[in-house]
């Protein structure tokens, strides 16, 4: 009997690039951000916050990343899925749930990985910033 599995985690040199990637689009923007990295079990794995960010985002970034990691796919596709389905509405209101776009998963060779959340900007931006941060480390979303 199999006891454990191997699990792929994002290196610390990765995250910090991804981190600073969605950082420099953000400056591109205009816009100041908080960025968080999660692995795949939810746990952060990196953060940075730009001076004047907004102090609330942190937590929506830290629990954009949790979000994307957990469930595996963007934030962004939330409202579609209520729209669906009536009932998975109540989980909306679960602890840590984002669901509005800047959370999106990060996946290499098909396995999902962690999850890279942005807040600061509108929806938009922080899922482009998050999306920078990805393709900096060789990732497309």
């Amino acid at each position: 009997m199999q006891v454990g599995v191997q699990q792929s985690v994002l290196t610390a040199e990765a995250a910090a690039t991804a981190l600073q990637a969605a950082v420099a689009h953000a400056e591109s923007l205009g816009i100041r951000i908080n960025v968080a990295l999660a692995d795949s079990s939810g746990v952060q794995a990196g953060f940075l916050r730009m001076p004047g960010a907004f102090l609330h985002s942190i937590e929506i970034a830290i629990d954009k990343a949790y979000t994307a990691a957990s469930f595996g796919f963007p934030t962004s596709q939330w409202p579609a899925i209520f729209a669906e389905d009536e009932a998975l509405r109540t989980i909306a209101h679960r602890p840590r749930l984002v669901a509005f776009g800047g959370g999106v998963p990060i996946r290499q060779d098909g396995v999902l990985i962690g999850g890279i959340g942005v807040s600061g900007g509108s929806a938009e931006q922080d899922e482009a910033c998050a999306k920078a941060g990805l393709r900096a480390i060789g990732i497309e979303s």
